[in-house]
């Protein structure tokens, strides 16, 4: 049986390239189910995997100084 590929190399912009894609279709499944009456469950899964990769980012903070975020 074929295992998954647990290891990935994406750079910054492939990355973010994914999220961009990933908040279209969400909009565009929202805007789907607006129209038929559907349930939001596809834009729930999307949802919650922008999240994921969200998770696991490593956002810059300056190693010495005062921090001030914004």
């Amino acid at each position: 049986m074929p295992k998954y590929n647990t290891t990935f190399e994406l750079n910054v912009e492939e990355l973010d390239l994914i999220e961009d894609a990933l908040r279209r279709a969400k909009l565009a499944q929202t805007q789907a189910n607006l129209k038929s009456g559907k349930s939001d469950e596809d834009v729930r899964e999307i949802h919650e995997l922008l999240g994921k990769l969200h998770n696991q980012k490593t956002f810059y903070r300056p190693a010495k100084g005062t921090y001030v975020g914004g």
